[in-house]
């Protein structure tokens, strides 16, 4: 297990920030992803890299590591050298974690049979105007889950007939994990502020720059 990413539930300043600044950064991240109301796929991406600055600026920018090779599916990050993977789930159901993007019925079933967790996790529920998460999941707690329940119970399939957008996790699966005594947790109430965003304005101003 990363203890170094223990540091985010024992800091007292790192926890009030979280509390405090995540909604209103994911909230950034969804308006600047949207287009006539409607958000992009492109938002996971936004969020991941908020995520991200978070653990740079708590560990510092030699400590993290971002360009992790494509073949590794899984990772997002690394934390003094231990891979983690980043998630975000939206909604008070505990589905849509994608394991996998791939629109190859044939490719998901195989991976699901080879499929065991590879790193830890990182998680973030996003509940608005309710209470969500922000979550770390060891790899430990992960495989004892897996192994608990089974990959019926822990990975959903893309039903055939239908345009598959990738492998998930299945929300029961979900739910033994951040409900474990080994995972690590902050309550997160996801308020919305009134924020007066122009998402062209910075683009514009770099333009401007001689």
């Amino acid at each position: 297990m990363n203890n170094n990413i223990l540091h985010l539930f024992n800091d007292e300043v790192i926890i009030k920030k979280i509390i405090d600044k995540l909604p209103k950064l994911f909230q950034i991240a969804e308006l600047e992803s949207s287009r006539a109301g409607k958000i992009g796929m492109e938002v996971g991406s936004v969020r991941e890299k908020i995520i991200v600055s978070l653990l740079i600026y708590k560990f510092g920018e030699a400590n993290v590591e971002t360009e992790i090779p494509i073949s590794k599916s899984e990772v997002d990050v690394k934390v003094f050298g231990n891979p983690i993977s980043i998630k975000t789930i939206t909604g008070k159901s505990l589905t849509g974690i994608k394991l996998i993007w791939t629109v190859d019925s044939k490719k998901a079933l195989e991976f699901s049979k080879k499929y065991k967790p590879s790193c830890d996790m990182i998680l973030i529920h996003i509940n608005w105007n309710q209470a969500g998460g922000f979550y770390f999941i060891p790899k430990e707690v992960q495989e004892k889950v897996l192994n608990s329940i089974g990959k019926e119970k822990y990975i959903t399939l893309p039903k055939p007939g239908t345009n598959p957008r990738g492998v998930e996790m299945n929300s029961w699966g979900v739910s033994k994990l951040i409900s474990n005594k080994d995972t690590f947790h902050l309550l997160i109430d996801w308020k919305k502020d009134k924020i007066d965003f122009k998402p062209f304005k910075r683009w514009v101003e770099l333009w401007n720059q001689d």
